[in-house]
């Protein structure tokens, strides 16, 4: 998985490309708590993402959950397979999500 880390200040967005999986997900966990601090606004945009595990969720509920206490979060271009599986999952209601 490719992650692109793009931002200035208090807005900071991750573009993920590839596949979120068991193998991928430490990095992706990595990256935003090296990063998250100061941050209010954070994206997370999967327009290049084809692949989601539950270790891959697993790291967008820690962040999300790390994000109530200090901004926002949103999950932005997620496609139809992708939110197949936020809505089987129930994180279509945690989540703030923008479709393709």
């Amino acid at each position: 998985m490719k992650i692109t880390k793009t931002g200035t200040g208090t807005e900071l967005c991750f573009a993920l490309e590839g596949r979120l999986d068991t193998n991928t997900a430490p990095s992706l966990e990595a990256a935003v708590n090296s990063s998250i601090e100061g941050v209010t606004e954070l994206t997370i945009d999967m327009a290049e993402l084809d692949y989601l595990s539950s270790a891959g969720l697993r790291v967008l509920l820690g962040t999300q959950k790390t994000m109530n206490k200090q901004g926002k979060m949103k999950v932005t271009n997620v496609n139809d397979t992708i939110m197949e599986i936020f809505e089987v999952t129930g994180f279509s209601e945690i989540l703030t999500i923008e479709k393709k």
